[in-house]
């Protein structure tokens, strides 16, 4: 199977409605008989535009400062997303892929929530 087939990630496109559907249980509001049409995502893509996120809302001050990036993803849409795993500096054209990371912290109870980012492309060993 291809990266494509198995994605965690893919877009849902309703006529003029195009969204994201995370680990399936985001669901749309589909009008009956609306044709929708699954189209798998590689999660791979290449940053286009970032900043740097010092002054975050309360619910994720603890995570400042955090790399913010556009990424054009190589099926076409773009995304935003928060840039984890860095090594030295965030580059426009840099190649990225995504991977599921802690988001936050929910409630007192301290439920953890996890879901996408993206980090910079892994090279297999031959190539580096």
């Amino acid at each position: 199977m291809s990266t494509q087939e198995t994605s965690a990630y893919q877009q849902r496109i309703a006529h003029q409605l195009a969204y994201w559907e995370q680990f399936r249980q985001a669901q749309p509001h589909e009008a009956a008989g609306e044709q929708v049409e699954l189209f798998p995502l590689s999660g791979k893509g290449t940053v286009v535009s970032f900043t740097t996120v010092t002054a975050p809302a309360e619910p994720f001050e603890s995570y400042a400062p955090y790399a913010l990036a556009f990424v054009q993803l190589d099926e076409g849409p773009m995304v935003t997303a928060q840039i984890t795993d860095l090594d030295g500096p965030l580059d426009i054209g840099m190649r990225v892929e995504m991977v599921i990371r802690k988001l936050r912290t929910d409630g007192r109870r301290g439920i953890i929530i996890y879901g996408p980012k993206f980090r910079p492309e892994l090279k297999p060993a031959s190539d580096q």
